[in-house]
């Protein structure tokens, strides 16, 4: 009952559009919009529906839909505003715009909003340049109730400071979202639709002669000339309002023309307004995307992001949008209405595949930052800032998603890197991710008891030993062809070794649900790595090792395993010795990659051997980690590009280049640490982590892929690197994993129940703790 009366407490969020089952690009985007921004953030707010519709047009709605406002209504307006106004728990107003939704009812429309007593943000999906004095003035009465103004391009928002003289501090700038999109293969698909052996060609969109179709008619006469069997899908009903007052004529007349120049076997009307997983299959299948509108001013198009998302080249006319986005080998720029200069550049990228290829991928890298996650986070954020009420973000846990994890894994292995979601099998195969690999889907089978996890459970473990040699110690690097490379010789491999044998140990300790044949050959394979690790000196495969051993010391617990662990938990103990001082508690100098395995590697021994000051350095070293990593609500790892050093006068601020593997360690720590000692402050942390994965970084964008399961490379200073390759996969999965444990799924991360703390004597008043050695 008390949930139910705290989410009926939720400050709500009226967003005023056109919607389904209204068929407009608006419609569209809102729903897309009202949908990312739910599958994004839980328990924050409530969003609802204020539908726009005609006095004699009647829809049925969805849920979300609570309120209506009849444009063509005087009274409808006034009554709209005082339900809104009503409403104590309605925070904020968002009001998708487009000129033609209120037309001949301006002076209402404006009444409207200052009728509302509520914070007001408007959403410009047409920007006009150098608009007469009624337009401006239009505008400027928007602007003056308005506390904050989106649009979507950059060329907008210039729009409105010059042409306006709109303030631009009012102004915000959110792109069109985008559909994250796994990418099909194109011949898989193009056989679904019959359409194999065909290049396609093709258009969407609600249809009207505003998108100037007959110049792609037209083009196809020389097209065919070279190219008999190209196809050009038109996919999209016509325009409600278009068949209200011209009927089907401009599509009779398209057909007319097909007709009389013979292309009725090049040319496919497809008359429906596709649900969206099937409209992403066409255009996946998509050779070229075909944007001829002949509006100068439109300032964004839906159709020609979801395009681009979906990996089409792209040949547009210059509208600013295009203009804009199709830089640098993105998509291809043509005249407005010239056929014979767009069959050129069709017949161009028809007998370029390496310059498809390349204008494909650009164009995916360019619309990544727009995806609806992304779109969501700008959107909740600029509620956040100008809501007068707290809105506590929340962001949900998305559920499990192997699909990418299985896409990198051979029969052999799991391969190395990844161009975006494609695996590079030139890359090869490491020990390295395999053993990551191992360690994540035991973690998975512990929850799911799946027997197809056993599959690949059993398939990295082979391949950890396809590693190892018969002396004792593991390679590294396998080329495609399963030989090891001369990489090997060129590269330190200790850690290698040590996350091999932190994979074995993790292995050994599910002894209980693994069948016996596979742990007692994990059993023998690792005390056969243990053979030669006291010779190593690499402080992180010590701590990596350690941890093996503390797993594996769960169900098979052996004296000469002890002895490892105190030797190299002293060689530790030694590092810090020499290296900490008041203001440094740590084992080197700097702090580099893979840290917070180091103090969590002293935990770890700590719990083997209940020796006190194991325990001790590893508070303190972890302390003095978080300090360095944590805001107050927020995470930024060490960046690769530049050390963090025991010397603060030459450490300036580097921002990017942190790697989710750095954050998936720090997470699995916070963990270990938060069972041993019940802080709620660690479990806080492993909180604030995680979101790092779903947005809460510097770019405020998204680092997990939701829809491959896959996790980009790596946040940069200001993009985010789309390949999703194996190290950043798995880590993700790991970390996922591991949050599972204590917080529930598609909620706030909330814990679960108390962790049971370890029967193990404790430090005291950890953080009181002073270190005598």
């Amino acid at each position: 009952m008390k949930n139910n009366i705290q989410a009926e407490n939720l400050p709500e969020i009226v967003l005023i559009t056109s919607y389904p089952p209204r068929e407009c690009g608006i419609a569209t985007y809102s729903q897309d919009l009202v949908f990312a921004i739910k599958n994004k953030f839980e328990k924050t707010f409530k969003l609802s529906i204020c539908a726009l519709e005609y006095e004699n047009e009647k829809q049925f709605y969805p849920k979300e839909v609570k309120y209506i406002l009849e444009t063509d209504n005087e009274v409808s307006y006034k009554e709209t505003a005082t339900k809104i106004n009503n409403n104590e728990l309605i925070q904020i107003v968002v009001i998708q715009h487009e000129f033609g939704l209120f037309r001949t009812n301006e002076t209402d429309f404006i009444a409207f909003l200052n009728l509302l007593n509520k914070p007001i943000i408007v959403a410009f999906h047409t920007v006009l340049p150098k608009p007469n004095e009624e337009l401006r003035k239009l505008v400027k009465s928007i602007e003056k109730v308005a506390k904050s103004i989106i649009v979507m391009t950059k060329s907008s928002a210039k729009i409105l400071i010059a042409d306006y003289d709109l303030d631009a501090a009012k102004i915000e700038i959110i792109p069109h979202g985008t559909h994250l999109v796994e990418h099909t293969d194109k011949d898989i698909l193009k056989e679904k639709y019959n359409l194999l052996g065909r290049k396609v060609l093709a258009t969407f969109g609600l249809l009207s002669s505003g998108k100037c179709i007959e110049t792609t008619i037209n083009a196809l006469r020389i097209i065919v000339k070279r190219y008999p069997d190209v196809l050009f899908l038109v996919i999209g009903k016509t325009h409600p309002n278009v068949v209200k007052q011209e009927n089907e004529s401009y599509r009779e007349q398209l057909i007319a023309r097909i007709e009389e120049l013979n292309l009725q076997r090049n040319v496919q009307f497809i008359n429906q307004y596709l649900p969206l997983p099937i409209l992403l299959e066409y255009l996946q299948l998509t050779d070229i995307y075909l944007f001829t509108s002949k509006d100068r001013n439109q300032a964004v198009s839906g159709t020609f992001s979801y395009a681009l998302s979906c990996g089409c080249p792209i040949i547009s006319t210059p509208i600013p949008h295009a203009v804009e986005i199709l830089q640098n080998e993105t998509g291809i720029i043509i005249d407005f209405e010239n056929p014979k200069q767009l069959a050129r550049k069709v017949i161009d990228l028809l007998e370029n595949d390496a310059l498809c290829n390349s204008i494909s991928a650009n164009g995916i890298h360019k619309l990544a930052p727009t995806a609806w996650e992304n779109s969501a986070i700008a959107h909740t954020l600029l509620f956040e800032s100008i809501s007068e009420r707290n809105l506590n973000l929340a962001y949900k846990i998305p559920e499990v998603n192997l699909n990418h994890v299985k896409k990198l894994t051979t029969e052999f292995g799991m391969i190395q890197f990844s161009n975006i979601n494609k695996p590079d099998a030139e890359s090869g195969y490491t020990l390295d991710d395999n053993a990551r690999a191992l360690v994540a889907m035991c973690q998975q089978f512990e929850i799911s008891k799946d027997a197809n996890d056993l599959t690949y459970i059993s398939l990295y473990f082979n391949f950890i030993k396809k590693c190892l040699h018969k002396e004792g110690y593991f390679l590294n690097y396998l080329c495609i062809d399963k030989k090891f490379t001369n990489q090997n010789n060129e590269t330190n491999l200790s850690d290698s070794n040590g996350r091999a044998i932190w994979a074995l140990g993790y292995l050994i300790s599910n002894r209980e649900i693994l069948p016996d044949t596979l742990i007692e050959d994990a059993i023998k394979t690792m005390q056969l790595a243990l053979t030669n690790v006291l010779k190593i000196h690499s402080p992180r495969a010590m701590a990596f090792i350690i941890k093996g051993i503390y797993y594996s010391n769960k169900t098979h617990k052996t004296t000469d395993n002890l002895n490892i662990t105190k030797h190299l938990a002293d060689k530790l103990v030694q590092m810090y010795k020499h290296e900490t001082t008041e203001d440094w508690r740590w084992f080197e100098s700097y702090l580099t990659y893979g840290n917070s395995i180091l103090p969590e590697a002293m935990l770890c021994a700590y719990l083997t051997l209940g020796t006190p000051k194991y325990g001790e350095i590893a508070i303190l070293s972890f302390d003095f980690l978080l300090s360095k990593t944590f805001t107050e609500d927020s995470i930024k790892v060490v960046s690769n590009k530049g050390w963090l050093q025991n010397n603060t006068q030459n450490n300036e601020e580097v921002i990017g280049g942190e790697q989710p593997i750095d954050v998936a360690y720090t997470i699995m720590a916070l963990s270990k640490f938060y069972d041993t000692f019940l802080d709620e402050s660690y479990l806080d942390k492993m909180s604030i982590a995680f979101n790092w994965f779903l947005g809460k970084n510097h770019l405020n964008k998204i680092i997990y892929n939701p829809c491959t399961g896959g996790c980009y490379d790596g946040l940069e200073e200001d993009y985010i690197n789309l390949n999703q390759g194996a190290e950043s996969t798995v880590s993700y999965l790991m970390a996922r994993l591991t949050i599972g444990n204590y917080f529930k799924t598609n909620q706030k991360l909330v814990p679960k129940m108390p962790a049971i703390a370890k029967k193990k004597p404790i430090p005291t008043n950890k953080k009181s703790q002073t270190i005598t050695i």
